[in-house]
């Protein structure tokens, strides 16, 4: 190789492509950029699967889910059945809320504290299951994205029909 040949060797590289290396100084490398953008939406989505992974759930926790289903609407029918037992017999109703006005101070602030950390930890498992079922729709935003630009795609489709424009050039004139 002559001294022209290393030349033009020192100035654009030996075998580079330096007009892109130059270009990608200034601008980013398009599909480059998506790959790095890819590689962020696998590991945000890693890191959600392995935070909201489910697990199997086996009779005896299809069964404690009931059983803890029940308090709520016990307390709320309990509440209703203690105006209508007002209603339908006074007399009853008074005795026993005279009977209720007996429980010391102390067990209504026991009865507090367990109604308030049944409803407490109730509230922050079913705050746990709406994060985990975020995830989960999370998950499936590469899909409806492509689909959306699959949707538009079909937007700019040319169905011309070269048959139908002449016959319409024909008809009007």
């Amino acid at each position: 190789m002559g001294l022209m040949g290393k030349l033009l060797t020192l100035v654009f590289g030996g075998g580079r492509n330096v007009v892109r290396e130059t270009v990608e100084v200034f601008r980013e490398n398009a599909e480059a950029g998506a790959q790095r953008a890819q590689d962020v939406q696998i590991a945000a989505m890693d890191g959600f699967q392995a935070e909201f992974i489910g697990g199997r759930r086996g009779w005896f926790d299809r069964f404690m889910d009931g059983v803890n289903r029940l308090p709520r609407p016990a307390m709320a029918l309990g509440c209703l059945g203690l105006f209508a037992a007002a209603m339908v017999d006074p007399v009853w109703f008074s005795q026993r809320m005279a009977g209720m006005s007996l429980v010391p101070e102390p067990l209504w602030w026991l009865l507090g504290v367990v109604v308030s950390f049944y409803f407490g930890a109730r509230h922050q498992t079913k705050g746990q299951e709406f994060q985990r079922q975020i995830a989960q729709t999370v998950a499936r935003v590469p899909q409806v994205v492509e689909a959306i630009e699959e949707v538009r795609g079909l937007d700019h489709v040319n169905d011309s029909n070269a048959a139908l424009v002449d016959w319409q050039r024909t008809k009007t004139g």
